[in-house]
């Protein structure tokens, strides 16, 4: 009796098991609600990609319908692969390819290619340009009377070779004391700095000279202006110019000029009232205002003083050996 009855039980599950699996198969939404059996879970439709934005896939409350594989696109010649990758263009009927990953690491090879060495890195290119320079075009009132003095330059070229016309000179009195001309063959040695050779011919003071010349100009470091210039005359005569300026910026405008200049000679020369070695030396300090670049009117203070011989030739004539002048002029260029 105790066997019979577990047998029993086995029998009839077994016996139910198909009408279970039909029921669960015919399970009516009304039964579902009453908890007597489970509806099974329908698959997922796939949504378009409008109706389902990443946003909402993200959080499983839709499925987007699968992209369907792009139509190969016909090459740009005018956006190459390489630059749509970069984004620097988007090839006509398509978009533009994504990067390449990973980027590769440029070779020595590239950085050649985009930086080649500059066999002249100062040049702009060919062509004849020009430039006219006052540097000092000023006039003074002192003590032994008023008096006007220039200094000027002007060049006609190229970027390397250039023609160069330099003058200096003074008048006092209505008269010209000191006036020469420099024409000069000027070949750039590099970015800032001019070799210059050439011919200069004094009017000025005494009977008139020539000289052959030969130097170097240009920006030293800390932007020290410097031109430096040895002469040799037919007549056995040398002599060597020396001049140095520097310009402090207060403003863009306001502008502050320290400049001096030295001469030397290598032999007397009475004729024109020069003698031997350190002949003379001239300090200025001028402080310009630039209207333009182009135009700047400045007053300034300078002190030239003689040496040795050329100031035993100018006390024989009666003139000052330490002078001292108070200048307003304008420094101009076109």
């Amino acid at each position: 009796m105790n066997r019979t009855i577990p047998v029993l039980a086995a029998a009839l599950l077994l016996s139910c098991m198909p009408a279970l699996a039909q029921a669960q198969a015919g399970c009516t939404p009304e039964h579902a609600a009453m908890g007597h059996c489970t509806l099974p879970k329908p698959a997922p439709a796939p949504v378009s990609a409008s109706a389902c934005p990443p946003e909402h896939a993200a959080m499983g409350h839709c499925t987007p319908a699968p992209a369907k594989p792009a139509a190969a696109v016909a090459a740009d010649p005018a956006c190459p692969p390489e630059h749509a990758a970069m984004g620097h263009c988007t090839p006509r009927g398509g978009e533009a390819q994504a990067p390449r990953e990973p980027i590769p690491v440029p070779t020595d090879a590239d950085r050649a290619a985009a930086f080649p060495p500059l066999h002249a890195g100062h040049a702009h290119g060919g062509g004849i340009h020009s430039l006219v320079h006052f540097n000092r075009f000023e006039a003074w009132d002192a003590d032994p009377g008023t008096g006007q003095s220039w200094e000027g330059r002007a060049w006609f070229g190229g970027d390397v070779r250039r023609l160069w016309l330099r003058s200096e000179g003074e008048r006092a009195a209505g008269s010209t004391h000191a006036a020469d001309l420099e024409v000069l063959y000027g070949h750039a040695t590099g970015p800032w700095w001019d070799v210059v050779a050439g011919v200069r011919h004094d009017f000025n003071p005494g009977p008139s000279r020539t000289w052959a010349a030969i130097g170097v100009q240009g920006l030293a470091p800390y932007k020290f202006e410097v031109s430096a210039t040895a002469y040799v005359s037919d007549g056995g005569h040398t002599a060597f110019n020396a001049e140095v300026e520097y310009e402090l910026l207060f403003t863009n405008r306001l502008i502050l000029q320290p400049q001096l200049e030295a001469k030397l000679h290598g032999r007397d020369d009475p004729r024109r009232g020069i003698g031997s070695g350190l002949s003379s030396m001239e300090a200025g300090l001028r402080l310009r205002y630039e209207v333009t670049r182009r135009f700047a009117p400045y007053l300034g203070v300078t002190r030239e003083r003689s040496f040795g011989g050329t100031a035993d030739h100018r006390r024989a004539r009666g003139e000052p050996v330490d002078d001292t002048r108070w200048v307003a002029g304008v420094r101009w260029w076109f």
